[in-house]
């Protein structure tokens, strides 16, 4: 009997789903906020054109890389061979490749935000 009266009940309430008709908003325009203007949008870059052009903007990061992997492909190369010498000089030698990509990367970082103020 009770089952019956809830059934009852929940039947009289007002459906408060949205109409299946109304759409808030189009999904194949982008939505409109009032104060704010999207900046046209720019051609996407390959992996290669964006390489080239961020080795134009700082050529010496990529130089630094290079460097650092050279030095450690030799170091590890000396040092499997038993030249501990040449080993131990061409891991030092990574270190300061590594330092010299590492300011390479800050100044590159600080000449674009000062770009961008001008």
């Amino acid at each position: 009997m009770a089952a019956t009266t809830a059934t009852a009940a929940l039947a009289e309430q007002p459906s408060t789903s949205p109409s299946s008709g109304a759409v808030p908003f189009d999904f194949s325009q982008p939505p409109v906020i009032e104060g704010f203007s999207p900046l046209p949008r720019v051609k996407d870059e390959t992996f290669k054109e964006k390489f080239i052009r961020k080795t134009k903007d700082n050529p010496f990061v990529p130089i630094g890389c290079l460097g650092t992997a050279g030095a450690l492909m030799f170091g590890l190369r000396a040092f499997h061979q038993g030249k501990t010498r040449q080993s131990q000089m061409l891991m030092r030698g990574r270190i300061f490749a590594q330092g010299f990509t590492v300011v390479a990367i800050v100044i590159g970082v600080f000449g674009t935000a000062f770009k961008a103020k001008q």
